[in-house]
């Protein structure tokens, strides 16, 4: 499992580094984190839809265009001269697709629903269940990494500052995961959140959270983008986030017992295992570096 874990991890590192430092030349459309984002994002549509099962699962065809679309929308005012001019700031445009997504599920929501038959057991509100499972697949999948890409694009239009802020937001929380992983294996003792994943424990956890604040520092210092402090406290913070997106993972996987999304990332499990830390630290890197 650990060999596994590590070849597979150098492959995606290096694709990652290959498409940060690649796009870097193809601005402003950036088409290898356009495509990147956009299949990490569909895939991963793909495996919460499996996971939810046929009962409660969404409407297939909202959750992906609601996450496609909201994925894409980062491009919309820096490729459209008259979206630019409506407003430049893609957050404006991302919010409101997000709330058309909202005003859409409802809609779908109502045309779905069939009330319970007199006499019958079943209670009903599926259409209700499924509108909510639609916001959250567009938050969790759709909203959340466009906070991330959105870093492709800094107010002064360094390149440089572009790849080491995406490097740190990707990064620094796979950094703790992987630290707390080696701390948990050789100092773990005590069980942190024995429920949703047995295995982490306390002692995994300082040693991630120490892992991720010198790993934003020595990412940093390749730009620098912000202070040695500064990004000391971007590490903790990203770390911290990216340790509660893992957790909020194994939630939603245990509340389906299901032990792994899938398993399509070999010693990782699925989409969803690798990137579930990433899109939880993404608004906090978002919010730090921009």
């Amino acid at each position: 499992m650990l060999r596994t874990r590590l070849w597979m991890g150098a492959v995606l590192i290096a694709l990652t580094v290959g498409v940060l430092l690649v796009d870097g030349r193809l601005g402003p459309w950036y088409p290898f984190l356009y495509l990147l984002a956009l299949a990490l994002s569909l895939l991963g549509t793909a495996e919460a839809l499996a996971l939810l099962g046929p009962s409660r699962r969404p409407w297939p065809w909202l959750a992906y265009l609601s996450v496609a679309t909201l994925v894409s929308v980062p491009w919309i005012p820096h490729l459209c001269p008259w979206a630019a001019r409506l407003s430049p700031d893609p957050q404006r445009w991302v919010m409101g697709v997000f709330a058309a997504t909202v005003l859409a599920a409802f809609l779908a929501a109502m045309a779905s629903y069939r009330p319970p038959e007199e006499g019958s057991t079943d209670e009903g509100g599926h259409a209700l269940t499924r509108l909510a499972l639609t916001v959250f697949l567009a938050a969790y999948l759709g909203l959340l990494p466009t906070y991330l890409v959105q870093l492709r694009w800094p107010a002064d239009g360094d390149n440089t500052r572009a790849v080491v802020s995406l490097a740190l937001a990707i990064f620094v929380p796979k950094i703790c995961d992987s630290g707390a992983y080696f701390a948990g294996r050789l100092l773990g003792r005590h069980k942190m959140t024995p429920i949703l994943s047995p295995k982490k424990t306390w002692e995994g956890l300082a040693g991630g959270l120490v892992a991720a604040v010198a790993g934003a520092v020595a990412i940093n210092r390749a730009g620098p983008v912000l202070s040695d402090l500064a990004a000391a406290g971007l590490g903790l913070m990203a770390g911290v986030a990216g340790v509660l997106g893992d957790l909020a993972e194994s939630f939603v996987k245990r509340e389906c017992r299901k032990k792994d999304a899938s398993q399509v990332m070999p010693g990782f499990g699925g989409v969803l295992d690798v990137v579930d830390s990433i899109i939880f630290a993404a608004p906090v890197a978002y919010c730090w570096l921009r």
